[in-house]
């Protein structure tokens, strides 16, 4: 128990001389193009305009819900010519990272290109266009389109990511 309140002591510590944001609540959008609030997440677009959320917002609670236990993300490693994969835990770090980075992260969900399933299962295709700016001078711009597989227990829960294929130019 000492050990925690002491971890915690120096983070928050470290935190304060160095002038970050505080670690346990996620950073405030700081993304002009912020004009909505959450979706209904029973709901397919309700899932895509958390997506949004989440990404402009940087909150990593809202991504977090939108991810099953069992996700994975797949995605083409181009060095090694072949697909990779790795789980919901990974995902929630390398994301986490992505919004700690990044000064500003603008998403653009572009026209469903293919969706299939019924009411507790669904995949869907979709075009996306992701600008992250890190500097003025270090702008990524990031396009393509996600393969997506949705699952929920029933009708009227949730919708979650259980797979996302990732096709970008990245």
């Amino acid at each position: 128990m000492r050990f925690a309140i002491f971890i915690t002591f120096i983070t928050v510590t470290i935190c304060i001389i160095s002038g970050c944001d505080n670690p346990f609540a996620p950073r405030l959008a700081t993304n002009q193009s912020l004009n909505f609030g959450l979706g209904d997440q029973t709901t397919t677009d309700g899932v895509f305009q958390n997506f949004r959320y989440a990404y402009l917002t940087k909150d990593t609670l809202i991504y977090g819900r939108l991810l099953a236990p069992n996700f994975s993300f797949i995605y083409r490693n181009y060095d090694k010519s072949l697909d990779q994969t790795w789980g919901r835990d990974e995902d929630m770090t390398a994301t986490s990272g992505l919004f700690q980075a990044a000064e500003t992260i603008d998403l653009v969900w572009n026209d469903i290109v293919q969706s299939s399933g019924d009411s507790v299962l669904r995949d869907m295709s979709r075009g996306f266009n992701l600008t992250l700016t890190f500097s003025p001078t270090d702008i990524v711009r990031v396009q393509g389109r996600v393969n997506l597989r949705l699952a929920r227990p029933s009708p009227s829960d949730k919708w979650q990511i259980i797979i996302w294929r990732d096709e970008s130019n990245f």
